[in-house]
């Protein structure tokens, strides 16, 4: 079964817990006791260290494994009755609000989430006061997370209106929900009705979304392994090559690749594979002056006509 971000995030809590009293923990003990994967858990173990009890950093979960056993070097200092400056308490209170707010939120989880806010004010005092006259409007990515959420909590089937940037277009799909992720931006995974495939979509790029009365019923699929990235080309997909000067070399840093040669004018040139090579014309765009597409010739043209029509439109400005 998939699982949302909410009840990761109730799992990680869980295990701070477990940890603290149970120091050297074997790694197959702890993921048989939460009913995970040890790949999942030792992801969970990755995200740790940089949760904390401060917004400013420091005092935070010294938490490492070597494969084999856990060990949490530090559980008392982070067991320290927490302190909140006013500031913290002020961006504490005003983000629970927000939250509070957001549609799709389970109904329990929104009555615990107020509960606890009305605790912190308490705590806070004067100190959170300031809180009150803040608030905060999720841009729309927030309402599409909420509405996946709880789709897959649900089970339940999503109508989308989705941007496809490759081909510039917006399209009508049902989809099969299957589980959120994050590598940089937000992502669902789920089953689209319409291409009868799996599919991923960027969060940021739904248009519009509603929750539909349909069950959710996605294939019995293996989920990938995203401890490298979301794009993970295959052998066989189409090779592209990109030079780009020094401005550019951060491309060898997000993009997969087979090579990156490097240029006698500091740059690079990049061998990578791609199943969607027309993807790279808005690369190469953003690109501007540090970079160019070689090979294969006919992209390489296509990029350059998409740049001159992106210079004629100003001009008609």
């Amino acid at each position: 079964m998939a699982t949302n971000a909410i009840d990761q995030t109730r799992r990680m809590l869980s295990l701070v817990t477990y940890l603290r009293e149970r120091p050297g923990a074997h790694v197959q003990d702890v993921a048989r006791a939460f009913g995970i994967t040890e790949d999942e858990l030792i992801s969970d173990l990755d995200v740790l260290p940089m949760c904390g009890t401060s917004f400013r950093g420091g005092d935070l979960l010294d938490i490492d494994t070597d494969g084999d056993r856990i060990w949490w070097h530090n559980p008392d200092d982070v067991a320290e009755p927490l302190r909140l400056a006013a500031d913290e308490a002020t961006a504490l209170l005003v983000a629970a609000r927000a939250v509070a707010t957001l549609p799709g939120l389970r109904e329990s989880d929104r009555e615990a989430l107020l509960r606890a806010t009305a605790k912190l004010e308490t705590a806070a005092g004067e100190s959170g006061a300031a809180s009150s006259r803040l608030s905060v409007t999720f841009e729309a990515e927030g309402g599409v997370f909420a509405d996946v959420d709880r789709a897959i909590s649900e089970r339940r089937r999503l109508w989308l209106r989705y941007y496809s940037p490759a081909r510039d277009e917006l399209t009508e799909r049902e989809v099969d929900p299957i589980r959120l992720f994050a590598v940089g931006h937000t992502y669902m995974e789920g089953w689209c009705r319409l291409s009868e495939a799996r599919r991923t979509f960027r969060l940021d790029r739904v248009a519009e979304i509603r929750l539909l009365d349909a069950p959710a019923a996605p294939p019995e699929l293996e989920l990938r392994d995203l401890s490298e990235g979301l794009v993970q080309p295959a052998a066989e997909d189409p090779e592209v090559v990109i030079e780009v000067g020094t401005g550019g070399r951060w491309v060898a840093e997000y993009y997969p690749h087979d090579s990156a040669d490097e240029l006698p004018d500091g740059g690079l040139r990049i061998t990578l594979r791609t199943p969607d090579p027309a993807s790279l014309r808005r690369l190469a765009l953003r690109l501007g002056g540090e970079g160019r597409i070689v090979a294969p010739p006919e992209l390489a043209e296509s990029a350059r006509t998409a740049a001159r029509e992106a210079l004629a439109a100003y001009d008609t400005v």
